[in-house]
C-alpha cells in the first residue's frame, strides 16, 4: 500500500477549501511554533509575512514548499538548502488586476474628492481626467502586467509596455526597461508591476518621477521597496504628480505618515490579493500540486532550488 502524502496547510480555511483527497494526510502548522513533522511532502507556507517565518523550516524535509504569494523577494535566503520552491501564480494576477484598475479609475475620475465631499455633505460636482485616450506605461510585463493589459485595453487607452528586455509579440513592441528615460516623457499613468530585485530596488526615484509630465500618475503595486518613499513625497507634497499605492515602503506604512494626508495620493493597504478569489484558487493551485506529485510529476510555478 502506497504511503499517503503529508501536506502541512497553514490553517483549516484553506484546509476546507481543498477538501478531501484521496491518498493525503493534511496536517495543520501555522509556522508559529515548531514542526508537528520532521518530514513533509509539500508545506504550504502561511500567506502573509511568510518570508520571515520560514526559518521555521530549518531541520525540515520537504518535497516542496508551496507559497501563496506571487512575489518571492528575499525567500532564497530565508529557505534551508535543498528546498523547492513554488509561488502562487495563477491565484492573485486577476484580482491584483482589479484593484489597480480600481485605484486608476478612482484617482482619474476623482472619486476621492467626491468621498471626502460626501463626507462633509457638500455635493461637489467636478470634471477630471478620463482614463479613456490617455497613455498607460505598463512596467513589468508577467502575469500580473498581462492581467491588467487585458482589463485595460476596453477602456481605449495606449499602453506602453516594459519589461527586463526588449522583445516583441502579436500586440507590438515590449519595451526593454534600459529605455525607460524615452518612455516617460509621454506617459500619463505608469504602472508598476516589477518583481523587487537588487536591480528595481529603488527604481522609482527623483530622476524617474522628474521625468513624468506634470498631473501623471504613478501606481505601484509591485512592492513598496521598488520606490524611494522620500521621492514620492516630495513630488506628492510638490502637487506636480499623483499616485495611487497598494504597497509602501515601510510597510505597513505608519500612522500619520504624510503621505495618507495629501489629496493627490490614494493609499490601499497592501490588498491587491486579497479577494474573494483567493481562497479557491489557492486550493485549485494546492490540488493541482497533489496530484502531480501523486503521479510522479514535476510541480508547477517552480521558482527557487536553494
Amino acid at each position: 500500500m502506497t504511503a499517503p502524502l503529508i501536506v502541512s496547510v497553514p490553517g483549516k480555511t484553506l484546509r476546507n477549501a481543498i477538501g478531501e483527497m484521496d491518498g493525503v494526510e493534511f496536517v495543520e502548522w501555522d509556522f508559529r511554533g515548531p514542526a508537528p513533522r520532521s518530514e513533509f511532502d509539500i508545506v504550504i507556507t502561511p500567506y502573509m509575512g511568510a518570508t520571515d517565518k520560514l526559518g521555521a523550516l530549518a531541520g525540515v524535509t520537504t518535497r516542496l514548499v508551496q507559497s501563496q504569494s506571487i512575489g518571492y523577494d528575499g525567500v532564497e535566503n530565508a529557505l534551508p538548502a535543498g528546498t523547492v520552491f513554488a509561488n502562487a501564480s495563477s491565484v492573485h494576477e486577476t484580482s491584483t488586476a482589479e484593484l489597480t484598475l480600481a485605484l486608476v479609475l478612482a484617482a482619474q475620475r476623482g472619486i476621492p474628492d467626491f468621498v471626502r465631499a460626501a463626507a462633509e455633505g457638500r455635493w461637489a460636482p467636478a470634471r477630471h481626467q478620463s482614463l479613456a485616450d490617455r497613455t498607460v506605461l505598463l512596467l513589468g510585463y508577467g502575469g500580473v502586467g498581462k492581467a491588467i493589459e487585458e482589463r485595460l485595453l476596453p477602456f481605449e487607452v495606449t499602453v506602453v509596455r516594459v519589461a527586463t528586455h526588449a522583445r516583441s509579440d502579436e500586440r507590438g513592441a515590449i519595451h526593454g526597461i534600459d529605455e525607460l528615460p524615452d518612455l516617460l516623457p509621454s506617459a500619463d499613468i505608469v504602472i508598476i508591476g516589477v518583481p523587487l530585485t537588487d536591480a528595481t530596488a529603488g527604481l522609482v526615484d527623483d530622476a524617474f518621477l522628474n521625468a513624468l509630465p506634470n498631473g501623471a500618475l504613478v501606481v505601484n503595486i509591485a512592492r513598496g521597496a521598488v520606490a524611494d518613499t522620500d521621492a514620492l513625497l516630495r513630488s506628492a507634497q510638490s502637487g506636480r504628480l499623483r499616485f495611487a499605492l497598494d504597497v509602501t515602503d515601510p510597510e505597513p506604512l505608519p500612522d500619520g505618515h504624510p503621505l495618507f494626508a495629501l489629496p493627490n495620493v490614494l493609499i490601499s493597504p497592501h490588498v491587491g490579493g486579497a479577494s474573494t478569489a483567493m481562497m479557491p484558487r489557492m486550493a485549485k493551485l494546492a490540488r493541482r500540486q497533489i496530484e502531480l506529485m501523486q503521479r510522479g510529476e514535476e510541480p508547477v510555478n517552480v521558482v527557487l532550488r536553494t
